[in-house]
C-alpha cells in the first residue's frame, strides 16, 4: 500500500480510508517522509489519537498545529504573538476563557431561534431554482453569516471572509504562488478595520467584548486581536460547511439513510448528525511536537518529533467503533472525534450542532430528489476535507 497524507490528491475525493485501514492494522504510528522537513509521526488509531489529544503535557501544540513548519517570514511577521490553537495549558486556558461564555451549550441554545430565522433565509434563496452550488448557496452560507453576527460584521462580509479562509485552507501547490500569505495579510487588513471600528463605536457582540477583556491584567495587543480574529473566522466555518455539504453527499449515496432520516427528521435528527460528524470527519487531522522522548503504539518517539493526529482515521476504527465503514444514523453512541478531546476541544461545537441541526431540517423538509448537477470538485486540502463546489439538483418538497 502506498501511503501518501501530504499530497491533495490523496484526499481529492474524502479522506483516504483505504491508506488509513491499512495503517490501523499494519503501523498506526507510522513514520511518514516530509519532502521539505524531516518527517513525522502519523497517529490512527482511535485510543492514540485520543491519548496525544488529551496529554498536552507530552504532546504540545507549539509551534504550530500543522504539518510543515512556520515559514521564517511568517514568525517575523507575527514575532512573540500566537494563535490561540497554537498554545498550550495555561497559556491556551487563559485564551480560551476569554470567549469560551460565548461558546456554551446554553448560550448556543439562546441562539438557536435566530440561526433557525437563517437557515430558512439560506433556504429560501434556491429553493425555487431546482439547482444550486450547495456549498456556496447553502452550506457555506450559514456559518459566514452565523460568525459575522457574533462579531457584529455584515453578513455579506461573513461570506466574503469564507472565501478568503478557502483560500487559506487550499495547499499551497494548488494555488498561485504567495496566495494563501496574501490571503491570511487580506484577513488582516479587514481585522484591523474591525479593531479600529469597535474600538471607536464598541457594540454588544465579540469583537468588541475582545477588545475590552484582559488577560493577565492588559488588554490584547493588536496583533493578539487579529490572531483571534482569523481564528474565529477560520475555524468558525469549518466543521459546519464540510459536514452540511459532505453529510448530503453520504445521504444521497445511502438512499436508505435519507429516508429513514427524513420519515421522522426532528426526533432522528441529533443521532443522526453525530453520526455524519463521524462519517464525514471534516477535519482531516491536527499536529502535536513531541516535549521529551515517549513510547506510542510500540513506537519510541523522541522529543521534538511531529506527531499528527488523524481524525478521519480514528473514526473509522473497528476496535471504537461497530461496522465503522457503514453510514448508520440511527446509532446511538458513534465515540467520535470530530470535534476533538481534552484542552483543545473545538470551541464552537455547541453552536456548530445548532448550525448543523438548523440547516439540516431547512435543507430536508423543503427540498426532496437531490441529484448531482455537475462534477463535485474537492477543497485541494491534505488539512479539511470538504467539497469546493458541490452541483446540486432537486425540487421543491410539497
Amino acid at each position: 500500500m502506498e501511503i501518501d497524507l501530504l499530497s491533495p490528491a490523496s484526499f481529492a475525493g474524502g479522506q483516504p480510508h483505504a491508506q488509513f485501514a491499512w495503517l490501523r492494522e499494519h503501523a498506526p504510528v507510522f513514520r511518514h517522509a516530509e519532502p521539505d522537513g524531516p518527517g513525522f509521526w502519523a497517529v490512527t488509531r482511535h485510543a492514540d489519537v485520543r491519548a496525544v489529544d488529551r496529554d498536552f503535557q507530552t504532546f504540545s501544540s507549539e509551534p504550530t498545529v500543522m504539518i510543515p513548519d512556520p515559514a521564517a517570514e511568517a514568525a517575523a511577521a507575527f514575532g512573540p504573538y500566537k494563535m490561540m490553537l497554537m498554545m498550550d495549558p495555561p497559556e491556551h486556558t487563559a485564551f480560551r476563557k476569554l470567549i469560551r461564555s460565548e461558546f456554551t451549550e446554553p448560550q448556543a441554545r439562546l441562539r438557536a431561534e435566530r440561526i433557525r430565522a437563517l437557515a430558512r433565509q439560506i433556504v429560501d434563496a434556491v429553493v425555487h431554482k431546482g439547482e444550486c452550488d450547495f456549498v456556496a448557496e447553502v452550506a457555506g452560507e450559514m456559518p459566514s453569516f452565523v460568525i459575522a453576527e457574533l462579531m457584529g460584521l455584515p453578513l455579506d462580509d461573513g461570506r466574503e471572509l469564507y472565501k478568503l479562509t478557502e483560500t487559506i485552507h487550499t495547499a499551497p501547490e494548488a494555488l498561485p504562488p504567495g496566495a494563501g500569505a496574501a490571503a491570511v495579510m487580506k484577513m488582516f487588513e479587514y481585522g484591523a478595520q474591525v479593531m479600529a471600528q469597535k474600538r471607536a463605536r464598541p457594540g454588544d457582540d465579540l469583537a468588541s467584548r475582545l477588545l475590552a477583556c484582559e488577560v493577565d491584567g492588559r488588554r490584547l495587543e493588536d496583533m493578539e486581536f487579529l490572531l483571534f480574529f482569523l481564528l474565529l473566522i477560520d475555524a468558525g466555518g469549518d466543521t459546519t460547511r464540510n459536514l452540511l455539504s459532505g453529510g448530503l453527499l453520504a445521504l444521497m449515496e445511502h438512499p436508505e439513510q435519507l429516508a429513514w432520516l427524513t420519515a421522522d427528521l426532528p426526533a432522528r435528527l441529533p443521532a443522526a448528525r453525530e453520526e455524519l460528524l463521524r462519517y464525514v470527519s471534516p477535519v482531516i487531522y491536527m499536529r502535536r511536537t513531541a516535549r521529551r522522548d515517549v513510547e506510542l503504539g510500540g513506537r519510541r518517539i523522541a522529543a521534538g518529533d511531529k506527531v499528527v493526529m488523524y481524525f478521519g482515521a480514528a473514526n473509522r476504527d473497528p476496535a471504537a467503533i461497530e461496522r465503522p465503514d457503514a453510514l448508520d444514523l440511527s446509532r446511538e453512541e458513534t465515540a467520535h472525534l470530530a470535534f476533538g478531546n481534552g484542552p483543545h476541544v473545538c470551541l464552537g461545537q455547541h453552536i456548530a450542532r445548532v448550525e448543523i441541526d438548523a440547516m439540516l431540517e431547512e435543507v430536508l423538509s423543503r427540498m426532496t430528489d437531490f441529484a448531482p448537477a455537475g462534477e463535485v470538485e474537492w477543497l485541494a486540502s491534505n488539512f479539511i476535507s470538504g467539497p469546493k463546489v458541490m452541483p446540486l439538483r432537486f425540487r421543491a418538497a410539497a
